[in-house]
């Protein structure tokens, strides 16, 4: 009788064993892939502020004040930079690379300038709420808090026809009620989270909920105006990241968030740099750009969703 060809190779018997011993970990890593099979998917955000800073809110010109009484005048201009080029640039280029976003609005800031939040929603992305006022709400009851938000996407709702099922807090200082307030609010997910690297779903008062990560790391008022960064620096950060993502994407769900504010991400520099890395991202397969309602989806409907109930405490 003839001995198995596996019987005589010791080596080919170990890598037998290790493979045998390796599928278990592959199954566990492939047990929630992207539907659609993608590697990697990104998710950007566009945050519409302009119009809804209040007196005094941070800008380059926050290091030197005015004494109390005297306007502003040059810091209100670097704001109304965003309604008047930012957002459209920023639009115009989604248009050319044929990606859909998600838009963070100011209710005060929609009802200023109606013209930018139809166009937004007529041009396919979506638009989530980010507050009534650029406030914090941290410090509000849970009342306060859900007529704040609430004001907001109504004001959002009644210019578009869109209403938000998605949440983003002033600087992500969320209150131990919001998740409760969004719940009741028919909201579906929020991004006040950066604590994972692909979404996933946590319990409010025995519901599922969704949480969509945001980014402090692909963030430009972070890098930019927070750390002085060039656009080449933001770029090679966007690269650096998806590149290790995109690797992870192998054998476990990834997704890569990228922040842009509507005064800052819209400058020619930035939207020159997005561009450059949304095509080097494209020149990738297995590469999808996703609204963040459509990933808290994924999560809320799928069989066996990952469930992290870190927060627990507040969600009763």
């Amino acid at each position: 009788m003839t001995t198995p060809r596996w019987q005589r190779s010791p080596r080919l018997l170990k890598n037998l064993l290790a493979a045998a011993l390796l599928l278990p970990a592959l199954a566990f890593a492939q047990e929630r892939p992207w539907p659609d099979g993608s590697q990697l998917v990104i998710s950007v955000s566009m945050q519409f502020e302009a119009g809804g800073q209040p007196e005094g809110a941070e800008s380059p010109f926050s290091g030197t004040p005015l004494a109390k009484g005297y306007p502003d005048l040059p810091a209100q201009t670097w704001f109304d930079y965003g309604y008047k080029e930012g957002l459209w640039r920023m639009l115009d280029l989604w248009d050319r690379t044929g990606i859909k976003v998600t838009s963070h609005v100011v209710g005060e800031a929609a009802l200023k300038h109606p013209e930018l939040a139809k166009a937004i929603a007529e041009r396919g992305h979506e638009l989530a709420a980010h507050g009534m006022r650029w406030a914090d709400s941290y410090n509000m009851n849970y009342a306060q808090e859900k007529q704040f938000i609430g004001d907001g996407v109504a004001a959002v709702e009644k210019i578009t026809g869109q209403r938000s099922v998605g949440y983003n807090a002033n600087w992500l200082r969320r209150s131990p009620n919001t998740l409760k307030v969004l719940q009741d609010l028919n909201f579906t997910y929020h991004i006040d989270d950066v604590s994972r690297d692909e979404p996933f779903v946590t319990m409010v008062r025995g519901r599922k909920f969704a949480v969509v990560p945001y980014t402090l790391r692909n963030n430009d008022i972070v890098l930019i105006e927070g750390r002085h960064f060039s656009a080449e620096q933001f770029y090679q950060q966007l690269v650096l990241e998806f590149d290790r993502l995109y690797a992870e994407g192998a054998s476990k769900r990834r997704m890569m968030s990228v922040s842009l504010h509507d005064r800052i991400g819209g400058t020619p520099a930035m939207v020159e740099a997005m561009e450059r890395f949304i095509r080097y991202a494209q020149s990738h397969s297995k590469v999808k750009f996703m609204r963040k309602d459509q990933i808290a989806q994924i999560v809320l409907t799928e069989k066996d969703p990952l469930i992290d109930n870190t927060e627990a405490l507040y969600n009763q």
